[in-house]
């Protein structure tokens, strides 16, 4: 798959874009610090698709890009933002209505790309799975929080080395394959979006459902491990500046960059 308005889930093209806003944070306490990382990984994201067009669009030769620096630069921001998603879950209220707003993103920005870009349309990219996430875990929010944290967490973290490579076919985790998955489970829009493409299915910014649901929820246990803490809790609520700021309007920011990159370059070249 390739990609470019948004993040990706492994291809040639790796893109970005955040999950949510920082997070509705509790009015009584707001931890900054975690709104400050997602400015910061937007900062990168930032950084990341204005080098993509550079490259793509411009012609401007950088060989490290599409190689293996490149690619953990891309991944870096695709990890740190569905973990802090994960993690923020149960730091806002409404995380249904939350995450139908972040789904309706998604759609806004699959129906643009397919109007204006359709060589490069979204479908299935990272706020559609940052959306699903958030929305699938409210009905087994009672179950997961009597989960230990620490099993769950381990738990969560070894299915997503199982299912890493499971939109390419098979089972493992980048090129540590432990097997094929069975190519009858590759039909159809419906498991496309779970995790299996059908065959000659095409999306600038791929995030199926498996494998990284099971990222979003080590962040989700990854707050019950931590937030039992109170020197994390104090150490989390210290200000960060510009960061906290980008991070607390990580959306409209994420929504709007791209445009502006573009015009930025448009100006320039």
């Amino acid at each position: 798959m390739t990609h470019r308005i948004l993040l990706s889930g492994k291809k040639k093209r790796h893109g970005m874009e955040p999950a949510e806003d920082a997070g509705e944070m509790e009015k009584k306490e707001r931890y900054h610090l975690l709104d400050g990382l997602r400015g910061i990984t937007l900062i990168s994201m930032i950084l990341y698709h204005g080098m993509f067009d550079l490259v793509e669009l411009y012609g401007v030769s950088v060989g490290w890009f599409w190689k293996t620096p490149g690619y953990v630069w891309q991944q870096s921001i695709c990890w740190m933002f569905i973990l802090l998603s994960g993690f923020c879950w149960r730091l806002g209220s409404a995380p249904l209505k939350r995450g139908l707003i972040i789904s309706a993103c998604g759609m806004v920005i699959t129906a643009v790309t397919y109007c204006f870009m359709p060589s490069e349309r979204i479908l299935f990219g990272i706020l559609t799975f940052t959306g699903a996430a958030m929305v699938s875990l409210v009905p087994f929010s009672g179950l997961l929080e009597r989960l230990p944290a620490w099993a769950g967490f381990l738990g969560s973290g070894a299915l997503f080395f199982l299912t890493r490579d499971v939109n390419s076919g098979y089972l493992g985790f980048e090129k540590i394959l432990l097997g094929r998955v069975p190519e009858g489970l590759y039909r159809g829009i419906c498991m496309t979006a779970l995790g299996f493409p059908e065959p000659g299915f095409f999306s600038g910014d791929y995030f199926s459902y498996i494998p990284w649901i099971f990222l979003y929820l080590c962040g989700y246990f990854l707050y019950g491990i931590l937030m039992e803490r109170e020197a994390v809790r104090s150490f989390l609520g210290r200000r960060v500046g510009l960061p906290g700021w980008i991070g607390r309007h990580s959306l409209p920011v994420y929504m709007l960059h791209q445009p502006v990159l573009m015009l930025i370059l448009e100006c320039i070249f």
